[in-house]
This record gives structure tokens, sequence and C-alpha cells, in this order.
């Protein structure tokens, strides 16, 4: 069974970003896609009322979780959501989280994921100064679900810097990992297919890495390079710049090949924090 990955540059138009992803997940559905996974704020980009939006589609009062279980009903695809601001729930009040969603075929949600790992840097680019913390909340859990694909891992964006996060989606059962992501052009430049690549390769997973390619108010650039990653760590579809949707089927017997001929989650060792002193030596 086939996933896509989607590549947008969304502006901070709300309405005219979610005409434009249903076209795209109209594209994916149509090439045999069961599963498709939207860029990080595909919504909205450049937007400061974060915590409005995320307000008004807790109190279901927003159009993009309504208009998530039209699209996933009409196209009978599972949705991962690339991020929106949400709450808690059951706490409107709260400050927002940079939420990815997984939707199923028939517009329930499946999982949540609250991105871990917020991206508060400095970039030398036309922006500079980066802090999501300002906006958002970080989140606290590892989530995995079982979609028609194969079993999904849910991360997002900035947290490709920490294997440590991916390590723990594939002891839970992860074969492939969504990343949806906005990558600046400086930073995505600079690591983006490293990056990409490097989790997949160690977690032995697909890489579903849907991006935002191109100028956002701000003014912000993003990188694009939209990929899908095999577990060997080999790039099988791939757009630079602007949009697209790729498709690619899963393997899952050559996945399973991998797997067993390089036990990468048997070999693993763990070391205690004395472990990681120098040792003492003598003169």
């Amino acid at each position: 069974m086939k996933s896509a990955v989607i590549q947008m540059v969304s502006q901070s138009d709300v309405p005219a970003n979610l005409e434009r992803a249903r076209q795209l997940l109209e594209q994916a559905a149509e090439g045999g896609a069961r599963l498709a996974v939207l860029p990080e704020n595909f919504a909205a980009m450049g937007r400061r009322d974060a915590a409005a939006i995320g307000r008004a589609e807790a109190r279901g009062a927003g159009p993009i979780l309504p208009w998530l279980k039209q699209t996933a009903c009409d196209l009978r695809l599972w949705i991962v959501a690339g991020t929106l601001p949400l709450p808690p729930v059951g706490q409107p009040e709260a400050k927002s989280h940079a939420c990815s969603l997984l939707i199923d075929e028939h517009g329930e949600q499946v999982a949540r994921y609250d991105k871990l790992h917020l991206f508060d840097v400095d970039v030398a680019d036309n922006r500079g100064r980066y802090r999501e913390s300002d906006d958002y909340a970080h989140g606290s859990q590892v989530v995995v679900a079982d979609t028609p694909v194969g079993r999904l891992g849910l991360s997002v964006c900035y947290d490709l810097r920490f294997p440590e996060l991916y390590s723990a989606l594939r002891e839970a059962g992860a074969e492939l990992i969504s990343a949806p992501s906005a990558f600046t052009a400086v930073t995505g430049a600079a690591h983006w297919e490293v990056l990409i690549r490097a989790r997949a390769i160690e977690t032995q997973c697909y890489l579903l890495a849907a991006a935002q390619g191109g100028m956002h108010p701000g003014p912000r650039e993003t990188y694009g390079h939209a990929a899908i990653v095999d577990p060997w760590g080999r790039i099988v579809a791939e757009q630079d710049n602007g949009e697209a949707v790729l498709l690619s089927e899963r393997d899952s017997s050559e996945q399973a090949s991998i797997r067993a001929r390089m036990p990468v989650t048997l070999h693993r060792r763990f070391f205690s924090q004395d472990a990681l002193r120098p040792a003492h030596t003598s003169e």
C-alpha cells in the first residue's frame, strides 16, 4: 500500500491553505495512497496568533479540524495533519502544543502527538531568531499507531536532531515514521538530507518527510526537499522546492530482510553514567 508525502508553500491565509491542501490530498488519493503526510504548519505559516487559532479549534469554532474530518472521509484517506496549534484536551485556555494528528479514513482521530522538541535557535537568515516556546508548550509522549500502511511513529521537524526519540519509536514497533517539517533554507541546506537519512538508517524505518518549500510571511524561506527515505537510507522520492505529492509503496519483505540481516535492536548497548566517565590511567 502506498504512502504520500506532501510539500506545500503555505501562507497566512487559513482557508486558502486548506483549499490547496485538499487539492494535493486529492492527487495523493488518486495516486493510490492510503496515508498522506502534510507538512508542518500546513494550515498557516507566519501567523502570530497560534493561541487564538488553538482556542478556536478546541472549542469547535475553527475551520481546521472539521476540514480534516471531512477531507479524510471524502477521500477515504488516512491523514497525518502536519502540525496545528491545539491546547491540551479539556483545557482550551492552556498554552497550545504544536500538534500532529493522525486521522483515519472515517474522519476519526486515531492518535495525537505533541511536538517534544521546540525550535528555540538563532539562524543566519532574514528572520534570525526563532522561539517556538513563546507560542507552544513542550509535548511529553512518544506516539506510535497502527495504520493501513504499517505501524507509524509520529515526529515533527526539529525532533529530527534528537535520535533518542527515533530509537524509542522503533522500540515501540514503528515501521514508518512521519516527520512533517518546515526547515529553514539555511539549516535545511546544511543538515536536512543527512538527518532524514540517518533517522531512517538507524531505525530501519521508512521516513515520510513532508516539508514546506518556498517563501512565506515573516519573511521566512523554507528549504523544501520533501522526501521518502527507505530503511536502507535510500531517497526513493524527493522534491526540491514548490508544491508536490510524492508517492511510494512500503516493501515490507525488504524491510524485514534488512532488519534480520542487521539486527541493530538486539545489539544496542546501554551505559551507566559511571561508564561514561573517562578512565583513570597511571603514569
